[in-house]
């Protein structure tokens, strides 16, 4: 599954640890999926999605 969670998370002026303390998950998790090796629960990409003021679509794409 293809994202955008690191175009999301620069374009906000988010390091990896602030946007992963936000999101309430570890580093790892956010470089995991950053680098499309982890694709999140639904309940994670939905909470991705509303955190950067977006629709899951518009951040996951399959």
């Amino acid at each position: 599954m293809h994202n955008n969670l690191h175009e999301l998370r620069t374009a906000a002026g988010l390091s990896q640890q602030a946007c992963a303390d936000a999101l309430g998950i570890t580093r790892q998790t956010v470089v995991s999926i950053e680098k499309g090796h982890f694709d999140p629960r639904l309940s994670l990409a939905f909470r991705i999605a509303e955190y950067f003021g977006k629709r899951v679509d518009d951040v996951f794409s399959g």
